[in-house]
């Protein structure tokens, strides 16, 4: 199982980017998708989660401004950032979470870099 993620750039202050991060290979039953993220010299964080009901978790700093949602059948996540600032400059990696199988996989990131 493979998780590619898509979507990084270069973007103002402001501006918007929208992220995906897609599973290919035999991968059953996600239950929670989520993004994280690594800022230079700072621990990994999350940014936001989606269960398969559909409930979602935000941190409080990007709460507002950043939406994730879900397509079960193209196992793929996304994230739609509106209002970047600086502070959201990172690596933005996808995780995927597997009841069944206790397993988590993660993609390989994918930079944002927001310009003030």
């Amino acid at each position: 199982v493979q998780l590619q993620a898509s979507g990084g750039g270069l973007v103002q202050a402001g501006g918007s980017l929208r992220l995906s991060c897609e599973a290919s290979g035999n991968i059953f039953s996600v239950n929670f998708m989520g993004w994280y993220r690594q800022a230079p010299g700072k621990q990994r964080e999350v940014v936001a989660g989606i269960t398969e009901g559909a409930s979602t978790y935000y941190a409080d700093s990007v709460k507002g401004r950043f939406t994730i949602s879900r397509d079960n059948a193209k196992n793929t996540v996304y994230l739609q950032m509106n209002n970047l600032k600086s502070e959201d400059t990172a690596v933005y990696y996808c995780n995927f979470y597997s009841r069944s199988s206790a397993t988590s996989y993660w993609g390989r990131g994918t930079l944002v870099t927001v310009s003030s």
